[in-house]
């Protein structure tokens, strides 16, 4: 008996022993670096991509970059305290601080797409990538963020360094967490003509609305994002303003937890307004899509209707009532 106490005890202190180097490991070692194979790529100017940037661009990026000065010049990330202390970039024309100053047109695409960074680290898991994005809206957002907008304007903001939780380490050090696949082939959107094939590129590729409203961003798989785990049913846990985590809602079309009661009607009001049909406002981090056309919207709940029901009731659902 006490033999077998004693080879029970050394079991349990090398697991112990283990953990604690397996800890030490994730808390302290440097992070991964990766191969930049950015593509040699010149976007040339275009006023009709100049407009479409601008919206794409104030659209996901403004939201999480755009400082007290009103410029690009990145803030305190409440609402992505689940990672850790989280400061987003400046990403101004300022020649020190504006991260992307430095980069080429084909570096800032590898970025986007695989969240791999000009020197090689990869992107924090809360920017937003977007590997199955069409080559002519990355083309927008890159001449957009060349352009002399004044939320682009030199932002003598410093960068602060993020300082992220253990499991946010962890995700990434373990490979959780990892750069996308860039293209290899070209990528051209749907024809808006084809509403539900347009919709699903709107609400996977361009906008990412997937991953705030499928079950958890740990468990999104952004190479094949409808094999998300909940995909689109909601219940992401998300910290608002004030820290207080709440979930996100359910886009499917289930009657009783989704929006299935919904019209289209409602559902563009609610996209662009941020009003719902029972007149209660959409929450944090959900912000108004004003910049949106109604035929995006359109196509999007298009899209929505060919999407498996999941009854995922949460403190917020979605009812009309």
């Amino acid at each position: 008996m006490k033999r077998l106490l004693k080879i029970s005890g050394i079991i349990l202190g090398v697991l112990v022993l283990l953990a604690l180097i397996f800890a030490a490991y994730i808390q302290f070692s440097s992070f991964p670096t990766y191969e930049n194979k950015a593509p040699e790529l010149i976007v040339q100017p275009d006023s009709l991509k100049l407009i479409e940037g601008e919206k794409i661009v104030k659209t996901l990026c403004s939201t999480c970059h755009l400082s007290g000065d009103r410029k690009l010049g990145g803030k305190h990330m409440i609402d992505a305290s689940t990672f850790g202390e989280i400061h987003s970039t400046n990403i101004t024309k300022h020649p020190k601080y504006g991260a992307l100053s430095k980069y080429t047109d084909g570096e800032i695409a590898y970025l986007i797409r695989t969240g791999i960074k000009k020197d090689g680290t990869y992107a924090p898991p809360w920017m937003i990538k977007l590997p199955q994005l069409s080559d002519y809206d990355m083309e927008s957002i890159i001449v957009y963020l060349r352009s002399d907008a004044d939320e682009l304007q030199p932002s003598d903001k410093t960068n602060i360094p993020s300082k992220l939780n253990f499991l946010s380490k962890m995700l990434i050090k373990t490979g959780a967490f990892a750069p996308m696949s860039y293209p290899e082939e070209p990528i051209n959107s749907p024809p808006p003509g084809d509403k539900a094939a347009y919709g699903k590129y709107l609400a996977i590729a361009k906008y990412d609305c997937f991953a705030c409203h499928s079950a958890d961003f740990a468990k999104c798989d952004f190479e094949n994002p409808e094999k998300s785990v909940g995909f689109l049913g909601g219940g992401n846990p998300i910290p608002d303003m004030d820290g207080n985590v709440i979930l996100s809602a359910n886009l499917t079309m289930d009657e009783e937890t989704g929006l299935g009661k919904w019209s289209e009607s409602e559902f563009i009001r609610a996209v662009k307004s941020g009003i719902r049909p029972n007149k209660i406002a959409n929450r944090f981090p959900m912000p108004p899509y004003s910049r949106l056309e109604d035929e995006e919207i359109s196509a999007i709940w298009a899209y929505l209707q060919t999407v498996p029901k999941i009854n995922n009731p949460n403190d917020f659902t979605p009812d009309n009532d």
